[in-house]
């Protein structure tokens, strides 16, 4: 298996769920942030539990070919790609996958070592069933589903930084669960690059409906950032610091600013049709280019939704199942911050040229994601269209 070429197939979905995650919330007119990582490794793990023609779904939806193509990326992307750089001077990066399951139920000992060496989940053996009474009514007993929802939101929490908290709602088990799978994904990265705060100074941000609003924008001298030259939208690629040399993982966030004001949904769109863009810019005629002016917004959001609403539109259904996701971004001078958890409750050459210099000033709506380009993993994905939104 090439973990590469595997991630880089299963990242055509990113963009297509996001336009699928804005018709089905307000994403329209918000902002929004998700971990398309974190998706496809649950996806992957309904897979491997789910053997037939759910499992044939999800396969060909992520372009493996195989469900164990998708349980060894999986257990590359938890190991290899998301293990923790801190010590070497890299991002903070914890990835973390946990399953709970009713007691009473018999667990495969084949999918039990599934779940503990390939997913590297943190197994738990819990009460779904037994009721108690409620200590504030009486006549209402409650189920010990109650109390693995809260446990699994302390180990969401724990893991984030405490920075995705109630992932699971209120209700959301009950004696009918039988399972929970969860996975958790915190990223905190200092630019390679850091903007001087003395230099932030409001600005005007153009929102689609044609108003602005005064936000703080960061800026510096442009030397050393990256920037492609596309038809219709530049990309803006701001590094994280990191030992090169020693880990050949390289972490960047990537801003996608349409050349309009008004034109971030036809990019998504064209972005969405392009098979295969995260995988290989090429794909999109462009060229590098130098930089004039740089201006970007801080920002700093949380957002969520039901990802089992969005995965319908795919056609994927899994009964008695429903997939919870959580996210929140802050970017500022220093660098960035990122956590987001998910839970399924189921029953070039070498020469020098010339760069001609644009403007990079993002004020007006924008995409953007952080990324590790070796493997080509997306960890976070979203789109700012009100930076002064919180």
């Amino acid at each position: 298996m090439d973990l590469e070429e595997s991630v880089g197939n299963q990242n055509d979905i990113a963009l297509r769920l996001t336009q699928h995650v804005i018709a089905t919330t307000a994403g329209k007119t918000s902002n929004l942030v998700f971990s398309p990582a974190l998706i496809n490794v649950i996806l992957s793990f309904i897979a491997a539990r789910s053997p037939g023609a759910t499992a044939d779904q999800i396969v060909s939806l992520l372009r493996a070919s195989s469900t164990d193509e998708l349980n060894a990326v999986s257990s590359g992307i938890v190991t290899t790609v998301l293990a923790d750089s801190t010590a070497i001077g890299g991002p903070t990066i914890l990835a973390a996958n946990g399953f709970w399951i009713e007691k009473s139920l018999f667990v495969k000992p084949s999918f039990k070592d599934l779940l503990l060496n390939s997913y590297k989940a943190a197994f738990n053996e819990v009460d779904f069933l037994t009721k108690v009474l409620s200590l504030f009514d009486p006549d209402k007993p409650n189920s010990l589903a109650d109390e693995v929802t809260k446990e699994v939101n302390s180990w969401v929490e724990e893991q984030t930084n405490g920075l995705i908290t109630n992932l699971l709602p209120p209700n959301s088990a009950s004696d009918q669960t039988d399972h929970i799978f969860a996975n958790a994904l915190f990223f905190n990265g200092k630019w390679f690059k850091p903007f001087d705060p003395s230099l932030t100074k409001d600005s005007d941000f153009n929102l689609l409906d044609g108003t602005k609003v005064r936000v703080p924008f960061m800026t510096c001298n442009s030397f050393g950032f990256h920037l492609d030259v596309f038809e219709g939208f530049k990309v803006l690629d701001l590094g994280y610091r990191g030992p090169r040399l020693v880990d050949c993982r390289i972490f960047s966030m990537q801003i996608y600013l349409p050349d309009e004001k008004d034109g971030f949904h036809a990019m998504l769109e064209r972005l969405a049709s392009t098979r295969g863009f995260f995988k290989d810019n090429k794909v999109l005629t462009s060229h590098r280019a130098g930089i004039k002016e740089l201006k970007i917004p801080r920002f700093k959001f949380a957002f969520d939704f039901e990802a089992s609403e969005a995965l319908k539109a795919f056609g994927l259904e899994v009964p008695s199942s429903k997939i919870f996701h959580k996210s929140c971004i802050e970017v500022d001078e220093v660098g960035s911050k990122a956590a987001a958890a998910a839970a399924l409750r189921g029953a070039g050459g070498c020469g020098f040229r010339v760069l001609k210099k644009y403007d990079f000033v993002a004020d007006h709506p924008f995409l953007f994601l952080i990324k590790e380009h070796r493997s080509g993993l997306v960890l976070f994905l979203g789109q700012v269209m009100d930076p002064s939104m919180h």
